[in-house]
């Protein structure tokens, strides 16, 4: 930009100089005519050109007056005491009058006095030409040149383009100063987060629509892989879950099995035993095979939920129903252990979800609190109930859970007291299946100890079908 101005202010002032050069010979040209004219005019009326007076044309100094035939041959010349014999013809201004009536050199070197001379011709049209020239003084070069006022002024307007394109430039060389570090950071694979805007303008708003469609670009990517390595991650998981769940259900089914192989055997070795003996060893077998059976749904229950948690149906219901439904279900087993259920649920809950879940959800949750609590009663409560979720409580009056134990006991198989479990004829799935149903609800449970004693679930699921 700076070379482009100075190049065209350059070619402008160079333009501007040679046509007020041309303008300021035109000028001298026509005062010259004005002679050339004066003398035609006198020769015409007679006057012989030796005795016109050109005592009126004071401007010019040794004022050359000729006189020269249409073919080239001097007649008169005021500056030499003999004409010379050579033609004229050849000279500029005897081309140009010929052919235009008027011509005039600039600076042209007089072969018969050896001087410099500014040369003005006219055709009289009467044969002859009349030419007057002054000498290429001091004087006449200084009335020819250009006006250096003119060309300081240019030189003034050249410098504030150049102030001007650079300031305009170096606000566009930041632009592509940072486009051109921008872009070696995205070969270089550099991640782009936090990039200071660029200003305001056209190019900085491209610019700024490139920084962000990269940017979007980058998160894309990143989000592509981090829920690429999410999806890896559970996949993982679900096999590491599917393989742990395989070889613990593998050991919960030897001790069933087992104690079921030992009281046929001896059924079939003894079989004179005492009709006592027989029912006790058939009782212990149809024990074994109901903790199988609820082994078995337990895990079908688990696996329908990681393979086919897209499969299993909701709908409409009225979550208040099925805890009342519950409830009742299981208070003859709550009343044997001594144990009362106090259900505080009774304003409607709307909800979508699946009731076989839902009920398997509270089942397991009561008689978690039945079986291992050791207290003496079971309470249900709703203690939120907003716009999109509410909030159940579940708790009893019993041991509690300890500390250590606490955030594990929804993990598969996992038992506080292993030996107790067993003979209660737990699974060890049903905190599992309880959390892993509720989620599945788009809901969470959490568990936590009272001061006084007693474990509290807290159920949030979502609210409104």
């Amino acid at each position: 930009m700076l070379g482009y101005s100075l190049l065209l202010v350059g070619c402008f002032v160079a333009f501007q100089y040679h046509r007020e050069k041309e303008f300021k010979a035109e000028l001298i040209n026509a005062r010259l005519q004005l002679i050339n004219t004066y003398i035609i005019d006198e020769i015409d009326e007679g006057i012989n050109v030796s005795d016109i007076d050109l005592a009126q044309f004071k401007s010019f100094d040794n004022l050359r007056v000729s006189v020269i035939s249409v073919d080239g041959h001097v007649v008169y010349d005021n500056t030499l005491d003999s004409l010379p014999e050579s033609s004229h013809l050849d000279r500029v201004e005897m081309r140009q009058a010929l052919k235009h009536d008027t011509g005039f050199a600039v600076r042209r070197h007089s072969e018969s006095t050896g001087d410099n001379y500014f040369y003005s011709a006219k055709n009289s049209g009467k044969g002859y030409i009349a030419r007057t020239a002054v000498p290429y003084s001091v004087s006449l070069i200084s009335l020819l040149q250009a006006d250096f006022g003119f060309l300081w002024g240019m030189g003034l307007i050249a410098l504030s383009m150049c102030i001007l394109a650079y300031y305009a430039t170096r606000r566009i060389g930041l632009h592509i100063k940072r486009l051109k570090e921008f872009s070696e950071n995205v070969e270089n694979g550099v991640r782009i987060s936090d990039v200071q805007p660029f200003t305001n303008d056209e190019l900085g708003e491209i610019s700024n629509h490139i920084v962000r469609l990269y940017a979007r670009l980058q998160q894309a990517i990143a989000d592509r892989d981090s829920e690429h390595q999410t999806a890896m991650f559970e996949q993982l998981e679900k096999e590491r879950i599917k393989k742990q769940l395989t070889n613990n259900i593998n050991h919960e089914l030897k001790t069933p099995i087992a104690s079921i192989r030992i009281c046929v055997e001896t059924l079939l070795t003894h079989k004179n035993l005492s009709v006592e003996k027989q029912d006790l060893f058939l009782q212990r077998c149809l024990t074994n095979i109901d903790r199988l059976q609820r082994l078995l749904t337990d895990v079908s229950i688990l696996t329908r939920m990681d393979d086919g948690s897209a499969m299993i149906v909701k709908e409409p219901l009225n979550l208040t129903d099925i805890i009342n439904d519950v409830v009742e279900d299981r208070r003859i087993f709550a009343s044997t252990k001594g144990i009362t259920i106090d259900n505080g649920i009774t304003d409607p809950i709307f909800m979508s979800g699946n009731s076989t879940l839902l009920e398997a959800v509270f089942n397991n949750l009561i008689d978690n609190a039945i079986i291992y609590s050791e207290g003496t009663s079971v309470r249900l409560s709703l203690i939120g109930d907003y716009s999109d979720k509410v909030v159940i409580s579940l708790s009893d009056n019993g041991v509690g859970v300890p500390k250590e134990h606490l955030l594990r006991i929804f993990e598969r198989f996992y038992r506080i007291d292993k030996g107790r479990s067993r003979a209660a004829g737990g699974t060890g799935l049903g905190l599992s299946i309880v959390k892993n149903a509720v989620i599945l609800h788009g809901g969470s449970i959490t568990a936590r100890n009272f001061v006084s004693g007693g474990l509290c679930f807290e159920i949030t699921l979502p609210n409104g079908a």
